[in-house]
């Protein structure tokens, strides 16, 4: 493994392991942000007249989970005094993530552009999902290594 400051554009990263998302999960968000539409909330419901058949995570939850990801796959460095969102260039939601489905992501390094506080890293993440081969998501992550 790498730490982020040894990363170079082009780099790609993988997660090794699936992220379960549970319906738990699911309610956490819903609660977290007010978003409760039955399509991620209400099974029986989701069964007759979801074209999905089961709850579905929310985009954002999804989106949410990145940190986590890039967490495992870059190890700590010394000379950083923190990693900070720095927001994100483009965001799209491909697929849905199904209740119970499993979700790993995979990065690759776009860009670097140096900052007066350290280094801002432009991180493509693609959300790939167990059950289908289409994406959960693609979207450009900003992450600004702050240094020491």
């Amino acid at each position: 493994m790498k730490c982020l400051i040894d990363l170079k554009i082009g780099d790609t990263l993988s997660q090794a392991e699936w992220m379960t998302v549970t319906q738990p999960m699911i309610n956490q968000f819903a609660d977290a942000t007010g978003d409760h539409q039955w399509i991620h909330l209400d099974s029986e419901r989701c069964k007759n007249e979801s074209p999905f058949k089961t709850t579905i995570a929310h985009g954002f939850l999804t989106a949410s989970l990145m940190p986590k990801a890039f967490a495992e796959v870059i190890e700590d460095s010394p000379r950083i005094a923190s990693t900070i969102n720095y927001g994100i260039d483009k965001l799209r939601f491909l697929e849905p993530v199904r209740c119970n489905d499993g979700v790993k992501f995979q990065f690759t390094v776009v860009g670097i552009d140096d900052k007066p506080m350290g280094a801002l890293y432009k991180v493509e993440a693609t959300a790939q999902l167990k059950s289908c081969e289409k994406p959960a998501l693609i979207g450009t992550f900003l992450m600004l290594a702050v240094l020491k």
